[in-house]
């Protein structure tokens, strides 16, 4: 059997300094007969010598495009846009199975190209559950910065540059720090609060000190009567982390947000879900996505009103980059194993499948 190989790029997307492979996946990939290539990055939280000491070559930064074409290309966010063809395989989140932004454009590459797109949001078991995914991470990260805007807006101030951290303790303690050394009396509600990103946005919340009866945890059944919730407006913090798969009725609207007047209690909204430009969003307050640079977006409002501040970064997760890195990749690890037999495994052929019903979307989207 031909040794299978793989190529980790490096990411392209400002502030991104999470990794899809990490030295520890890697060697573990090699020890089961893998060659891995990995390209420089001095964005990346891992440095080049870690995976270097692990068995991986180290290849040029950006020069995956002059790869021979039947190497796999693993990495975590979508390209540069771009009209170049894509002849490779491409292993990454590409943010266009939704009808997002561009989507057909993304896609479109593909078939120029005869390449190959497994989404990495659209791997899963037989259960139809992601094999991996940076949930927990993006609802805890999410809810840090959200606590970090509450404490900006409440000294009239908007909240500046996000630096990731160098682990979870730094991160609490840092939030805490900024919020006076606890958030004790600040109130949240999480709307998606069963799944692994509203998990992960509670057990930041009690971590930096917020009262269990303070945190609101809605799923399913408390958002099944449909919206706009008025239990939104009475906290300090919305975090969203639903997943979106069809219309719903909105979460919240400007037309609530105004009736409330100088009543509103909230003042900072999370979307981790950003589903910024979806047609569905359940959030229409906002059309822009944020960034770590510029973390919140002000809600267009009456100038009588209080403000209202939006953070929809699409990745939050990177704020806590190594232990994020180290639990999407190792959930990824069995996944990954099965790529020399890609063609005959099913979460390998379905995502395949998905791709090419997708792709065809596209094509007829783009009149090609």
């Amino acid at each position: 059997m031909s040794t299978q190989r793989l190529w980790l790029r490096c990411e392209k997307k400002e502030f991104e300094r999470r990794s899809a492979l990490t030295p520890t996946t890697a060697k573990k990939l090699i020890e089961a007969g893998f060659q891995i290539s990995v390209e420089r990055d001095e964005q990346r939280i891992f440095d080049d010598a870690e995976f270097e000491a692990v068995g991986c070559t180290l290849v040029e930064n950006n020069s995956w495009p002059t790869a021979p074409t039947d190497v796999p290309i693993i990495g975590l966010k979508e390209l540069p846009v771009s009209q170049e063809p894509l002849p490779h395989t491409h292993i990454q989140f590409a943010h266009c199975y939704k009808r997002q932004a561009g989507w057909s454009s993304i896609l479109a590459r593909f078939y120029k190209g005869g390449g190959t797109l497994y989404d990495l949001e659209f791997l899963t078991d037989a259960t139809g559950r992601r094999v991996a995914a940076f949930g927990y991470h993006a609802g805890f990260a999410g809810a840090a910065a959200g606590a970090l805007a509450l404490a900006s807006q409440r000294s009239g101030e908007k909240l500046g540059r996000l630096e990731p951290y160098e682990n979870e303790t730094a991160m609490i303690e840092g939030v805490k720090r900024t919020l006076g050394g606890s958030a004790k009396g600040v109130k949240a509600l999480v709307i998606g609060a069963l799944g692994r990103c509203g998990r992960g946005a509670v057990d930041l919340f009690r971590k930096i000190g917020l009262a269990e009866d303070d945190i609101l945890k809605w799923d399913m059944a408390e958002t099944a009567k449909g919206g706009p919730f008025q239990e939104i407006l009475d906290v300090d913090i919305f975090i969203n982390c639903i997943y979106l798969s069809s219309s719903i009725p909105p979460f919240l609207d400007h037309d609530q947000i105004t009736a409330a007047g100088q009543d509103r209690r909230l003042l900072v909204v999370v979307d981790v879900s950003c589903d910024t430009t979806n047609p569905f969003n359940p959030i229409p307050i906002y059309s822009i996505n944020t960034t770590f640079s510029e973390p919140t977006v002000p809600v267009d409002l009456r100038r009588d009103l209080p403000s209202l501040s939006v953070i929809s970064i699409d990745h939050l997760p990177t704020l806590l980059p190594r232990e994020a890195s180290e639990q999407f990749s190792n959930d990824l690890l069995p996944s990954l194993l099965e790529l020399p037999r890609r063609k005959l495994v099913k979460v390998w052929t379905d995502a395949e499948k998905l791709f090419h019903e997708k792709q065809k979307e596209a094509v007829e989207a783009e009149g090609l």
